[in-house]
């Protein structure tokens, strides 16, 4: 197998035996890039779902908070959320986990492309159903919950695929603050190796495998609820 290996070494390019026999320590980091990225999504659907009720909000200074949130979320790079929450939590007297610091800023910034998913999915909701609905006496929350909502999260699924894969490709971010995922692996060979093209091709084609099953998943879920 190393014999095999061996011929498909570019020279000067790509060391194909340094890649195979480093592959097993890079997937290593994958469970914790899963673990951030499940975390990270589930912590963006709850927040997006309140940020849009937000939006739907008719008291002014509700809507106007979440607006304002959700533009500055929108119109700030991650890595900047990222680390005013690591590096900048701390001149507050108060340090997270580099862990929880990845989580949490990936979902504060993430559950504001959430909500935007989530309000263009409820406009697509038959507004007579709603109206029905109240003509019934049902409370606001309850309608949401058991008439808009099922049918709004049907609607963005397509747009919450994509929200994943890009989430898992961001989770390689948290290795600037020392969380131990894929990404960080890969660098640590990298930097042990000093063949850093060898490894990064490497790390582009594992993240390109895992988000090929991510949208393989996704094309099947939405064939089960009938999109095509």
């Amino acid at each position: 197998m190393d014999q095999l290996i061996a011929h498909l070494s570019v020279p000067n390019f790509f060391n194909a035996p340094l890649a195979w026999h480093s592959l097993p320590y890079i997937l290593q980091g994958l469970p914790l890039t899963i673990e951030l990225t499940i975390v990270s999504f589930i912590g963006q659907l709850i927040l997006g779902f309140i940020l849009t009720l937000g939006q739907m909000s008719k008291k002014k200074l509700i809507f106007g908070i979440t607006r304002t949130y959700i533009s500055f979320m929108r119109g700030t790079p991650i890595l900047v959320i990222l680390f005013l929450i690591y590096f900048g939590l701390p001149y507050a007297n108060y340090q997270i986990p580099a862990f929880s610091a990845a989580a949490l800023a990936f979902i504060l910034n993430g559950a504001a492309f959430v909500s935007e998913i989530f309000r263009s999915a409820f406009l697509g909701v038959d507004k007579g159903q709603y109206d029905a609905a109240k003509s019934l006496g049902m409370p606001y929350f309850k309608i949401i919950r058991y008439i808009i909502f099922p049918q709004a999260l049907r609607i963005a699924i397509p747009a919450l695929g994509n929200v994943i894969l890009d989430l898992f490709k961001g989770t390689s971010l948290a290795a600037m603050i020392t969380v131990s995922e894929m990404f960080m692996h890969a660098k640590i060979v990298a930097g042990r190796n000093f063949d850093y093209m060898t490894i990064y091709i490497e790390i582009a084609l594992v993240y390109w495998a895992c988000c090929s099953l991510i949208t393989w998943g996704q094309s099947h879920l939405e064939k089960h609820l009938d999109y095509n």
